[in-house]
């Protein structure tokens, strides 16, 4: 196998502590859509938010709305709220996940941190945390094309860090669709990890090579082998 060279890490789940904030974002965008509270139609929805973890926002919207300006809409509270959820230092580091970063790129690996949100949270998440140089390079899927399960956010970062080869990238994410995206984009090593939105099921289902407790692990199983 050739040595890994690019480590690509989710954000909220996978690097950065969800602890509920983004279906708490989402209850917002939800009465900002026109969905109702309870019933059927807000179950199935809530559903929807808890498969596509990991998707672009924007994109999940509109296959819950199949309405352009209610999608704009939820999607413009969702952001609205979870920004307003940062500012009230609800969001946290996953334990050890500053070491783990660092860790890697000592190794002379370099690492992308990529995310479902817009650049706006994102950014406002680096700035919250204190994270603005600690990786190599962040994207949103506004920067890559399109978001999970596409592999495009895995292949900007190939391109934009002059990665020779997809078979030196490894994938972190604690979603199906990061898992997904990583298979998809070629990746040698996609893992799965269990400090967020889906379980070992779910993420052996979508393909993942290797499954670890957190980022701490996944660290060391690229520093170690």
């Amino acid at each position: 196998m050739s040595p890994i060279t690019l480590a690509v890490l989710d954000m909220a789940g996978t690097t950065v502590a969800d602890d509920g904030l983004v279906l708490r974002a989402f209850a917002a965008a939800a009465e900002a859509g026109g969905l109702p509270a309870q019933g059927t139609e807000a179950d199935a929805a809530r559903r929807y938010v808890l498969d596509t973890m990991g998707q672009s926002k924007i994109v999940v919207f509109r296959a819950i709305f199949g309405d352009e300006s209610r999608a704009q809409a939820a999607n413009a509270a969702f952001e609205t709220t979870y920004d307003s959820l940062i500012d009230q230092g609800l969001a946290e580091p996953i334990p050890g996940a500053e070491k783990a970063i660092t860790t890697l790129r000592e190794a002379g690996i370099k690492v992308a941190l990529t995310t479902g949100f817009s650049r706006s949270t994102q950014d406002k998440l680096l700035v919250a945390l204190g994270w603005e140089s600690l990786a190599d390079l962040t994207l949103s899927p506004a920067e890559a094309g399109r978001g999970r399960p596409y592999p495009d956010l895995v292949l900007t970062a190939l391109l934009k860090l002059s990665i020779d080869d997809v078979h030196q990238i490894a994938v972190l994410g604690d979603t199906s669709n990061d898992v997904l995206s990583g298979i998809r984009s070629g990746a040698s090593i996609v893992a799965g990890t269990l400090s967020g939105a889906h379980d070992e099921r779910q993420l052996r289902e979508a393909g993942a090579t290797h499954i670890v407790p957190s980022v701490t692990e996944f660290a060391e199983l690229l520093t170690h082998s």
